[in-house]
């Protein structure tokens, strides 16, 4: 664990007081790509400072972005001089969200030339449905000794009907970066819906672009190649942070308020925590979790053994998965989990069973979990940031 921090958990403890939430990560990366629609300034506003930010940050400053940091969460970034032939190939190697860099240089320089993005390995994240929405815009696609090359035709992207071949997020990002930046209408359609992509959708209509279908899976998009970017623009709540907060609350049996919890999200998560007997209340933008919850897995009808699955927007998030799990080791009864969109996400779960956990992993998308067990320390790492949090929530039963 050389560039990584260690930490040292004393469990088996009640929590008290209040959790405040931090912008949505998945948010801030796109936007801070964004930024690169406008050569004007703009301020992004509720920034969670962490390793993917700082990264992508890196990426625009060596691309010649100016950035400086006017509040504790707060950018103020600038790419009226950016040159996209300077890629710091460090860092576009270190972050997956490097990728949404493609689609908006591509729309205002017409090139770009960069290596395989990196990230967190939680399954087989493939760059396909990027390159085939930039190609339905007219650009070309050159792959060549893990460095690949898209290229606009001479007289720019083009206005397109496009049907996403997966409901990607960075890749319905990515495209509505680049079509939002393209003069002409571009139809988009099975794109993905997620709060962080609404977030995009609204500066980008700030910036001068019309969208239609905000919050649906067909977004009608009106381009305008002189967007000017707003003075500032504030993300939204992390609701992923906030469902693992609550996860936290319910393991420790702890009461816990939740403030600028973006509430207004949380409603997949409340239905798949509801599959443990589990409940929250909202107030105003807060959220409530009463202490001493009695965590039972509930049966499906007819059934023995109830199913949490993990879906797309609007339905339970794959990122909750890792938190979902941990939850069902503290939960009288069995529950079968299905990870429906990463193969790797389970693979983490191996960790809980040196706890003491009672895990089958029955094949890469599939844990049938049964408790309630009571988990003991061990040295442990994490493979990925979620099941970070799952592991951290582990030790804190």
């Amino acid at each position: 664990m050389s560039d990584q921090q260690m930490f040292i958990i004393q469990g088996e403890a009640r929590l008290k007081g209040t959790l405040h939430v931090d912008g949505n990560k998945n948010a801030a990366l796109p936007l801070i790509a964004a930024s690169i629609v406008s050569p004007y300034p703009v301020v992004l506003k509720r920034i969670p400072q962490i390793l993917d930010v700082q990264r992508m940050c890196e990426i625009l400053t060596h691309m010649g972005a100016d950035i400086t940091i006017p509040a504790q969460d707060a950018l103020l970034i600038n790419t009226a001089n950016l040159d996209p032939s300077r890629i710091h190939t460090a860092a576009w190697e270190a972050v997956r969200a490097a990728i949404l860099f493609v689609g908006p240089i591509v729309s205002r320089f017409g090139n770009i030339a960069f290596p395989t993005p990196g990230g967190d390995v939680i399954g087989r994240r493939r760059l396909d449905t990027h390159f085939l929405t930039l190609q339905a815009m007219g650009a070309s696609v050159d792959c060549q000794q893990n460095r690949f090359v898209v290229t606009a035709p001479p007289e720019g992207l083009h206005p397109a009907s496009i049907f996403l071949d997966e409901a990607s997020v960075t890749a319905t990002e990515n495209i509505l970066l680049a079509a939002a930046s393209t003069p002409g209408t571009t139809t988009l359609e099975n794109v993905a819906c997620e709060p962080h992509v609404q977030d995009l959708t609204d500066f980008l209509c700030q910036c001068g672009a019309q969208i239609e279908g905000r919050g649906s899976n067909r977004l009608i998009v009106h381009g305008s190649e002189t967007l000017k970017a707003p003075d500032e623009f504030a993300i939204g709540a992390d609701y992923i942070q906030t469902g693992a907060f609550i996860g936290i609350a319910l393991c420790t049996q702890s009461e816990l308020r939740i403030s600028q919890a973006g509430t207004k999200y949380l409603k997949p998560i409340e239905i798949g925590l509801a599959k443990y007997g589990a409940r929250f209340q909202i107030d105003g933008d807060d959220v409530i979790v009463p202490g001493n919850q009695p965590l039972r897995a509930v049966e499906d009808i007819g059934t023995s053994v109830g199913k949490l699955d993990s879906q797309p927007w609007p339905g339970f998030p794959s990122d909750m998965t890792s938190t979902a799990v941990v939850l069902a080791t503290q939960a009288e009864g069995a529950i079968l989990i299905h990870e429906k969109l990463y193969e790797s996400r389970l693979f983490f779960v191996d960790k809980l069973v040196r706890m003491g956990a009672r895990i089958t992993l029955c094949d890469p998308h599939r844990a049938l979990i049964i408790g309630r067990t009571e988990l003991f320390g061990t040295k442990l790492e994490s493979p990925d940031i979620r099941a970070g949090i799952a592991l951290l929530t582990a030790a804190l039963c």
